[in-house]
């Protein structure tokens, strides 16, 4: 019986054939030229925006540095209302899953980079009838054979692999700030859902106020009608004013619940009974009012968006080259050492070392376009991406520069409503007193009384648009992030030392 098949053991011979220590050096040299990328060399395209906004003011310095604690130091119920829900919200949760699926897609295409090893084991009878034998004997063939071996491993030449690994590793990266820009918008949701729902109690509580006043006016007028010192105008207008206000009792009332509802929608769970007292519009004054917006060029790395964007710049530009090398032969390795023997026993004995070693190299010469094609896709991905980016970078400054627009005049126009207010409270006031005194008829009453209820309204409307502003600029600056995180950054420099 003869072996038939070559097999592995892993100790080597004391001394080396030259067949093998040519092949080994011929391994070397193919992995040490691998990884050429034909990839384009990356280069960021210029912002399209203004250099800086049209109404920034104050300091050049990173908003982005405040922390969203610090932001809303001024309640303690928001900022437990936020950390709740950053535990606790689906999309979030979402978001993250999302980034631990693309995370473990990088880990399988960086896998691609290294030779797969296995062992194996195998065993072969083979019976050749007398007619095929060159003996003119029948026989029986064994083979057994044990060892380590590399399956086909691409040589990367022409740097597909890596180009491929660049692309996952990009969209990781995209991934992970997408899941960012998640936690931003989250916090400046609830932050501004709080601020809606204490606005609505504030308004309720204002339109109470006035119910409160509107039934007074109504039993005096009934009393002097009953009396026949009013006339049934007088107390059908009073009933009728009553009744409106009434209704808009009702109607913020149900904004209220449906403000509560919304909160714990976008907070992913019950809020607890035991959250710190619930604050004011009033208490929120301690929002940092003079935000530092910076430069538009502090987007670029601060706005998790703009990064999300510029990764999947950088993976369709990654992808141009594994397009590339699709036209270049593709070389691949099969190898395999070990022990073979024609008898089980003696597999591990002298003298039964083996190994193969099966480069193979395919050219393409004709592929329908298929090639080109992909190509041209790959070309026309990238156009894209930076149009997206682009696009990115002109949203957010957009957002950036309307919040700044809005902080610009919002001042003037609380102030211009708390002036309102306190006029037509004292109107109001001098409006009973003449109704009392029969100087006027009720209609002046009920005239002074709408405009205090409509100022008082708009008050809160103007507070609460301030403070919404206040928010939005915060998070389209970039903030919101926690600082302790690891840093894109970190990030990249983490995987890139992994490869």
């Amino acid at each position: 019986m003869t072996s038939r098949s070559p097999a592995s053991h892993t100790s080597m011979p004391a001394k080396p054939s030259n067949a093998r220590v040519g092949a080994a050096l011929l391994v070397a040299a193919l992995l040490g030229s691998a990884g050429c990328s034909l990839a384009p060399k990356y280069q960021r395209p210029a912002a399209p925006v203004a250099e800086s906004y049209p109404e920034a003011t104050g300091p050049i310095s990173p908003a982005v540095e405040l922390s969203w604690q610090q932001f809303f130091g001024g309640d303690a119920r928001l900022r437990a209302i936020i950390a709740l829900a950053l535990e606790n919200n689906r999309d979030l949760h979402a978001a993250a899953l999302n980034v631990e699926r693309v995370r473990a897609l990088y880990r399988i295409q960086r896998a691609a980079t290294f030779p797969d090893i296995a062992a194996t084991g195998d065993g072969t009878r083979r019976q050749t009838p007398a007619s095929l034998s060159p003996t003119g004997e029948r026989s029986i063939d064994s083979t057994y054979q044990v060892g380590l071996s590399i399956p086909a491993y691409e040589l990367d030449f022409f740097g597909r692999v890596a180009s491929l690994r660049d692309t996952a590793l990009q969209q990781y990266l995209a991934t992970e700030q997408a899941h960012r820009s998640a936690h931003i918008a989250l916090i400046s949701a609830v932050a501004r859902q709080y601020l809606n729902l204490l606005a609505t109690e504030e308004r309720l509580d204002l339109a109470q106020q006035i119910l409160a006043a509107a039934e007074r006016s109504y039993a005096l007028n009934h009393q002097s009608f009953e009396a026949g010192i009013a006339s049934e105008i007088d107390l059908r207008t009073a009933e009728a004013q009553r009744e409106a206000v009434r209704a808009s009792v009702a109607e913020i009332e149900q904004a209220r619940d449906l403000a509560y509802n919304a909160l714990v929608l976008l907070v992913g769970a019950p809020l607890p009974a035991t959250l710190p007292a619930a604050g004011t519009l009033a208490s929120q004054e301690a929002l940092i009012e003079d935000l530092p917006a910076g430069l538009p060029s502090e987007l670029l790395t601060r706005r998790p968006d703009i990064l999300a964007a510029e990764h999947n710049l950088r993976a369709a530009n990654a992808n141009i080259g594994a397009a590339r090398a699709a036209f270049f032969p593709s070389v691949r390795l099969t190898a395999f050492g070990g022990s073979a023997s024609p008898e089980l026993s003696d597999l591990f004995e002298g003298g039964t070392k083996a190994w193969t070693f099966a480069p193979s190299i395919a050219l393409p010469i004709f592929a329908g376009g298929r090639n080109r094609a992909q190509l041209d896709v790959a070309k026309l991905a990238q156009r894209i991406e930076i149009t997206n980016y682009e696009k990115a970078i002109q949203t957010a400054f957009r957002e950036v520069a309307d919040a700044l627009a809005v902080a610009k005049t919002i001042g003037t126009q609380v102030d211009a409503q708390a002036a309102r207010v306190t006029a037509a409270t004292r109107r109001y006031e001098l409006s009973q007193a003449r109704y009392r005194a029969g100087v006027d008829s009720y209609l002046a009453v009920l005239l002074a009384q709408q405009e205090l209820f409509t100022a008082q309204q708009q008050l809160v409307a103007a507070r609460l648009a301030r403070l919404s502003n206040l928010t939005g600029l915060y998070a389209a600056l970039g903030g919101g992030w926690d600082d302790s995180s690891e840093t894109p950054a970190q990030t990249a420099a983490r995987l890139s030392a992994a490869r």
